[in-house]
């Protein structure tokens, strides 16, 4: 009697943690719960959904990113070591200061960039939308090698 007097008593504390997530961040997802957003960090048509962390503060963070058809992020580079997976679609990966879409790798579905910080790339899509999950660790930015290319500062001339 005694042990299923314990299994009850550690249910009830336990099972509406679970059913609520876990005080340490535990989820589970599955793609129809991430929700894209416009980020602004990118040029028109690029959209981000955070799963995990915050690229702002100190620590691991996980984000997924959508790129619309034939788009181009232009070179740029960040502060920390950045690994990106292609989940769908393809991506071509170059490296280097200026875009030059002639040079470079296109990664399909399940291909991996590996990049270390500061080093300037750019990267671009083909004919079909194409998301990627972004893992790194934060505090994170965007810097892109021409200001001009920068989407937040051409928002704060308007």
């Amino acid at each position: 009697m005694k042990p299923m007097l314990a299994a009850l008593a550690f249910m009830a504390i336990t099972c509406p943690v679970f059913a609520h997530g876990t005080a340490d961040g535990a989820k589970e997802l599955n793609p129809s719960d991430i929700v894209f957003r416009d980020d602004p960090a990118f040029p028109n048509g690029g959209q981000t959904a955070l799963i995990h962390g915050d690229p702002d503060k100190p620590g691991l963070f996980i984000l997924r990113i959508k790129f619309p058809p034939n788009y181009i992020v232009p070179p740029h580079t960040h502060p920390g070591f950045e690994t990106v997976t292609v989940l769908s679609g393809a991506m071509g990966s170059g490296m280097g200061e200026k875009t030059d879409l002639t040079k470079g790798k296109m990664l399909e579905a399940g291909g991996i960039l590996a990049l270390p910080a500061n080093h300037a790339h750019y990267v671009w899509t083909t004919d079909q939308e194409t998301i990627i999950q972004v893992a790194a660790i934060g505090p994170f930015d965007l810097i892109y090698i021409n200001p001009d290319d920068d989407p937040r500062k051409k928002a704060i001339k308007k």
